[in-house]
């Protein structure tokens, strides 16, 4: 009689088995699993024309708000990378210049007609700090919910009077992130205008990190019409594996290494008896089981319960019946 046993495992869509030969399909990139995404856009003074007036003055038309359908775009598009479509967004460096003014907890249907006038208090200065204490502080909490990973992406149209200490900051980060007190963390630091310090942010952003790496990457729009776009590109490049991943086989060993980009679809050969493999990416490892090229012979179908098993308390779904 036939006695199938299969258990396709997150983050792969399909596996087939033809020989030794495996062919297993990605259903998205892995690291993405569990991303939490935040917002923070520039609240100092040199921002208020681009948000434009408010109140009675803005309904008197003429200067319009170009601040407010770049957030909108932005605020969409990254609730699609959420693992719950919701980001923290806030204004920073208002007030005196370190301060925050928290927007709330948005989706992306949210996004599509909310109201971005600015912050009530424009800031005296550009400090980012806050913003990052800010950030790590949200994962921290929200590790214990789900959240495997963090991307920030802070927006700003002027240079950063704290540089120093946000590097400081940074190698304190990366510190965490590789003892394992932090989940990966990344930063992307978008600049918009004449006013960015270039030289600043590449000092920032090109520090890299024992064990981690770049915690940082960079653009710079000349216009505040470009923002979204080149938000939607460099978190499009930040969320690749960059650092590529590993196939073990069940007893451990190394069967292929992939450096750069991880391909959508893995191709690699296993050791006659292999009942399943694992991918690791980024420190951690998602178990797979193989389907059986002859599903005919009960024994060795039972053979292979014991990693089903191991899979499926591992958290994968999937077809599994006689």
């Amino acid at each position: 009689m036939s006695h199938k046993h299969e258990v396709i495992n997150r983050p792969f869509s399909d596996v087939h088995v033809t020989g030794r030969s495996v062919v297993a399909t990605l259903l998205h990139d892995p690291t993405v699993e569990g991303l939490d995404v935040a917002l923070y856009m520039d609240g100092s003074a040199s921002m208020e024309p681009e948000y434009g007036p408010r109140g009675v003055l803005a309904k008197l038309g003429g200067v319009r708000n170009t601040v407010e359908p770049q957030m909108r775009w932005m605020l969409e598009y990254l609730a699609s990378k959420d693992r719950n479509g919701v980001l923290r967004v806030a204004y920073w460096a208002t007030g005196d210049g370190t301060q925050l003014e928290q927007v709330g907890d948005l989706t992306g249907p949210q996004g599509k007609d909310y109201k971005f006038p600015g912050p009530k208090y424009y800031g005296k200065g550009t400090v980012m700090l806050p913003v990052l204490r800010d950030f790590v502080a949200y994962v921290k909490q929200e590790s214990s919910t789900g959240l495997k990973r963090g991307l920030a992406v802070v927006i700003t149209d002027s240079q950063l009077h704290d540089a120093a200490d946000i590097q400081a900051y940074s190698g304190q980060v990366a510190k965490e992130i590789a003892a394992g007190r932090l989940p990966r963390l990344n930063f992307v630091l978008v600049g918009v205008g004449d006013k960015i310090d270039e030289e600043q942010m590449e000092a920032i952003c090109h520090a890299s990190y024992p064990g981690v790496g770049h915690l940082w990457c960079h653009r710079v729009a000349d216009r505040m019409e470009e923002m979204a776009d080149l938000v939607a590109v460099l978190v499009d490049e930040t969320m690749t594996v960059a650092a590529g991943g590993t196939i073990y086989d069940d007893r451990g060993n190394v069967l292929k290494v992939y450096e750069g980009r991880l391909p959508a679809v893995l191709e690699f050969e296993v050791p006659v008896g292999t009942q399943g493999f694992a991918l690791e990416v980024a420190g951690q490892r998602y178990p797979q089981p193989l389907p059986q090229e002859d599903d005919d012979h009960d024994d060795e179908a039972d053979a292979r319960l014991p990693f089903v098993a191991q899979v499926q308390r591992a958290g994968g779904h999937g077809k599994h019946g006689h």
